[in-house]
């Protein structure tokens, strides 16, 4: 399994249901809303994951090009508070891909650790033991790096099957 996967199975999604999604966003931009995340949460559960869409901007929701490429959150397991992996090779690995960023330590309280990585496009990523959020839209090397994070920071295996079954119902 990887990011990009994930990212792409999400986006087709979202693109099939796109006229139910406009749908609902005239009528009522909560039950859009509600619609995405069943989607997204469908997507997730596919690739056992949690995933989440965010629209973290007043009016964001109706920018439907955006949908599945950017401000998405995934959840991985909700108790882990240490990475498997040395944080400093996290660190180090997001500098060798995304080159000129900013990496920081970050959620450092209660035995927890947690890297924060910012990006000069108004992107970050947080990085828990337990989850990833990109915050901002996500291009190639970003997805790069997060393919390299499910691969090594939380031990995902590429072979996972994504279909997905009834997701038009």
């Amino acid at each position: 399994m990887s990011f990009a996967t994930i990212t792409d199975t999400l986006q087709k999604e979202l693109k099939s249901n796109m006229a139910q999604i406009r749908f609902l966003l005239k009528k009522n931009p909560a039950l859009a809303y509600t619609a995405i995340n069943e989607i997204t949460e469908k997507v997730g559960k596919a690739y056992n994951t949690r995933l989440s869409l965010n629209f973290p901007e007043r009016g964001k929701i109706e920018d439907f090009e955006s949908y599945g490429t950017e401000n998405i959150g995934l959840v991985f397991q909700r108790d882990g508070k240490t990475f498997v992996i040395r944080r400093d090779l996290i660190k180090s690995k997001a500098i060798e891909i995304l080159g000129n960023v900013q990496v920081q330590d970050a959620y450092m309280y209660e035995g927890k650790e947690g890297v924060r990585v910012l990006l000069g496009n108004n992107c970050r990523l947080d990085i828990l033991p337990a989850s990833l959020h990109v915050w901002g839209r996500f291009d190639g090397k970003i997805t790069k790096f997060c393919d390299w994070l499910l691969a090594n920071c939380y031990q995902l295996k590429p072979g996972v099957n994504g279909a997905l079954s009834d997701t038009n119902s």
